[in-house]
C-alpha cells in the first residue's frame, strides 16, 4: 500500500500532505491523554504488520490493520499511522518522505471512515457486530487500495493498469484483515470493552443479551 518516492506528481503530493496534516491536527486534538499509550501500541502494531510486503509496481501489498486501528482510535488513527510511516521511511526506506502525506492519507482516511460507518454497529448483537467488524477490516483495505489507484491515475493516465493490479492484489489482504478485525473486536468486547473508543461497556453488555 506504500507508494515509493519519485512516482507521484506534485499536485497529488501536495493534496495528500494537506489531507494528512488536517487529519493529524484533528486526531491530536481528539486524542485524550489516557489514550496515548493505546495509540502508541497500535502504531507499533501497524509498523510491524506492514514491514513484510510484496512489491507491486510502484506500490506494495502487505497487512495494514488500518481497520482495527481506526475502530479503536477514531481520528487519532492519523497521528498513529503517520508516526509509523515516518519511522519506516527513515529506518528502512519503506515508502518515502515526499510521499509520507499521501501514504498517510491512503491508510488513515479509510480508517476514520470505517470508524464512523461501522463503529456503532459493533454494539449490536453478534449477528450484526460480526459482519460489521469484517466489513470494517476489509473495507478499510479496499478503500486504501482505491486511493492508491486514484493517486497513480491522477499522476499519469497510463497507470490505470497498475492501479487495477494494486486493487486486485489486495483482495486476499481484505479477507485476512476482515477476519483479524472480527477476532479482535470479539476479544475486546469480552475482556476490555472500554478500549472500543467512545462506547460504554454497559451498552456492550446489554447489546449482547
Amino acid at each position: 500500500m506504500h507508494i515509493s518516492e519519485g512516482v507521484l506528481s506534485a499536485p497529488v503530493l501536495v493534496a495528500g500532505a494537506a489531507v494528512a496534516l488536517a487529519g493529524t491536527a484533528v486526531g491530536l486534538k481528539k486524542l485524550e491523554l489516557d489514550r496515548v499509550a493505546q495509540a502508541g501500541m497500535l502504531s507499533a502494531a501497524f509498523f510491524v504488520a506492514s514491514l513484510i510486503h510484496v512489491p507491486v509496481g510502484p506500490s506494495s501489498v502487505h497487512l495494514i490493520l488500518n481497520g482495527i486501528v481506526g475502530l479503536l482510535l477514531g481520528w487519532a488513527a492519523f497521528p498513529a499511522i503517520l508516526t509509523a510511516l515516518l519511522l519506516q521511511a527513515m529506518m528502512f526506506q519503506f515508502g518515502g518522505i515526499t510521499t509520507l502525506g499521501v501514504n498517510t492519507a491512503i491508510m488513515a482516511l479509510p480508517a476514520v471512515v470505517c470508524y464512523h460507518l461501522f463503529g456503532p454497529l459493533i454494539l449490536k448483537p453478534s449477528r450484526v457486530a460480526v459482519p460489521a467488524a469484517f466489513a470494517c477490516g476489509a473495507g478499510a483495505v479496499f478503500m486504501g487500495a482505491v486511493l492508491v489507484g486514484a493517486s497513480l491515475m491522477f499522476t499519469e493516465g497510463s497507470f490505470l493498469e497498475v492501479a487495477g493490479l494494486v486493487v486486485t492484489a489486495h483482495l486476499p489482504v481484505m479477507v485476512i484483515e476482515g477476519v483479524v478485525t472480527v477476532f479482535c473486536v470479539a476479544f475486546l468486547k469480552k475482556v476490555k470493552p472500554e478500549m472500543l473508543r467512545g462506547y460504554d461497556a454497559s451498552v456492550l453488555q446489554r447489546a449482547e443479551k
